[in-house]
């Protein structure tokens, strides 16, 4: 059994963020002390560090729902869980695919300054001529 605090620690997470965990029904309410502290188990622990680790992935908060839903029934086929992740890498590649864009449309403006003054800037004309970067968004 731990408190909040060592739970925190454990998981590196923020003790409100656990409270939050707790509210949304991601974490089990947990079991209380004769004094009122939380008192957490091992596989609280690991309910978070599935969470968290979910998080870094980049899932939102209702696809770990599901996913802890899916884990479960371990008999079950993880085709689901497949898709999931297939779908979260396809969004991963969508976005590394717009930030090339704008590291090279970034790069192509800094490199056009010539540093002189400011009515001849690029960098500002750049900013300035929307219908050029709008194929970024």
């Amino acid at each position: 059994m731990m408190t909040i605090g060592e739970l925190g620690k454990k998981t590196g997470m923020n003790i409100e963020t656990i409270r939050y965990y707790e509210r949304i029904g991601l974490l089990p309410a947990p079991g209380r002390h004769a004094n009122g502290r939380r008192l957490y188990h091992q596989r609280d622990a690991k309910r978070l560090a599935f969470v968290r680790h979910g998080r870094d992935l980049g899932f939102d908060l209702t696809v770990i729902r599901t996913l802890l839903a899916l884990q479960e029934t371990p008999e079950a086929s993880c085709v689901k869980v497949t898709e999931i992740a297939q779908g979260q890498l396809e969004a991963v590649d969508d976005r590394i695919a717009r930030l090339c864009v704008l590291r090279d449309e970034l790069f192509r403006i800094t490199t056009e300054c010539a540093g002189g003054r400011m009515a001849e800037c690029r960098i500002i004309e750049a900013l300035a001529d929307h219908g050029a970067i709008k194929h970024l968004g």
